[in-house]
């Protein structure tokens, strides 16, 4: 009986995207005086440098995020080089100011605004001539007016001379929207490619978009991020047997990401839910191919929108004899009835990251939440560096 492993070599040299405990030769950041947080079982906390988890035992993190063989030293920004910036939308700033954190930098002085006909108003309070800019704001609800601050923001850059432009797009909204099914339909995905490229923007980085063919609706260099690690490393902290673990693809279209998600955690078996979708946002379990009875179902998934098909698969699991069954998704959009599902007492934790804010009030016992914000602010200065694809730390963190 084994317990449960993450292999492979998705590492960040030198840190843990979870611990507070910073290197000899990591950037602290002093514009916070607060370690960053994360949020286990709906309420925020520091993370110790050991996770006190459900079974109620103690478990280290195994380190997954610090080299073993090649190492990428950097040598600190210095105070005086503006050559970097990061600029903050109204979307996620809490995300934006770990990612400054992160990489020992202040984000920038911007001023965002809105009219009392709903128009946006942005202004860069400082200069960027020349500079290497950098754009976080993901477009979560509201869809449509984030992603219009965001334009907006790219828009001020350029007529400010930045000299690159990079929106940071954690989570990408109308990713579903990538291709027609239907007759008359649109491709909406394309069409926001298009208005992010023409605003201005030279780059974009974004986190797990729901289908890999997005990245070839930009005319622009797109460096996708993968969220898995960060999950990967949390659930290898928890003592759950290796030979006790199955992987759930919740759907068929999700059967890749399964996969490659069961690979690492020590090559588990899979199983996969086969669904039949009547309309948008309404899903019915059909079949289930795969054994899980007896096991841990840990289902995986690159979002949950109102839990519909997630909270459907994991009703069938528990039918099919499942024990325990874990929700791990990158990106929490949470439209109702979402919560009031994922909460019903069908998962035993339900693990998310921040790509998009999760108010407060939307908080419940089983939700736990992880920070992108190391592995972003990673990305941001290797791109910044201008890191060789082929240089192993970086290829290793999933970066295409």
């Amino acid at each position: 009986m084994a317990s449960l492993a993450f292999s492979g070599s998705l590492v960040i040299p030198h840190r843990n995207p979870y611990s507070t405990r910073k290197a000899s030769s990591s950037i602290r950041c002093n514009s916070v005086a607060e370690p960053l947080k994360y949020k286990e079982n709906g309420k925020p906390g520091s993370l110790p440098n050991d996770i006190n988890n459900d079974y109620g035992k103690l478990a280290s993190f195994p380190g997954f995020f610090s080299t073993h063989n090649q190492l990428y030293e950097r040598i600190p920004v210095q105070k005086n080089d503006t050559r970097l910036r990061i600029f903050s939308g109204t979307a996620n700033p809490s995300l934006s100011q770990e990612i400054a954190c992160y990489m020992g930098l202040e984000l920038g002085k911007i001023k965002i605004k809105r009219f009392a006909d709903g128009e946006i108003y942005v202004q860069l309070q400082e200069s960027v001539r020349g500079c290497d800019v950098y754009l976080v704001q993901p477009t979560c609800p509201p869809a449509n007016e984030n992603l219009m601050e965001l334009l907006i923001m790219i828009d001020a850059c350029r007529r400010a001379s930045a000299k690159n432009i990079t929106a940071v797009i954690p989570y990408f909204g109308y990713a579903r929207a990538d291709r027609k099914t239907q007759g008359r339909e649109s491709i909406a995905a394309k069409l926001v490619a298009n208005l992010i490229t023409e605003a201005g923007a030279d780059r974009v980085l974004a986190c797990d978009l729901h289908s890999g063919q997005s990245m070839g609706y930009f005319d622009i260099p797109v460096d996708h991020v993968h969220g898995q690690p960060v999950i990967l490393d949390y659930l290898a902290s928890k003592t759950i047997c290796s030979d006790d673990l199955v992987v759930v693809s919740p759907d068929v279209g999700g059967v890749a990401r399964a996969r490659a998600f069961a690979k690492k955690l020590s090559d588990a078996p899979l199983a996969i839910v086969d669904k039949r979708r009547h309309a948008h946002n309404v899903a019915e379990v059909m079949n289930l191919i795969g054994d899980v009875r007896g096991k841990v179902a840990v289902m995986v998934d690159d979002m949950i929108d109102t839990a519909g098909t997630i909270s459907k698969g994991a009703a069938l699991l528990h039918q099919e004899g499942a024990r325990e069954v874990y929700a791990c998704s990158t990106h929490a959009v949470f439209s109702p009835p979402a919560i009031e599902r994922l909460s019903s007492g069908l998962f035993q934790e339900v693990i998310i990251t921040n790509t998009i804010p999760v108010a407060e009030k939307n908080y419940f016992p089983q939700l736990t939440i992880l920070s992108v914000a190391n592995l972003l602010g990673e990305t941001i200065w290797r791109v910044h560096d201008d890191c060789a694809g082929g240089f192993e730390p970086y290829s290793s963190l999933g970066i295409d």
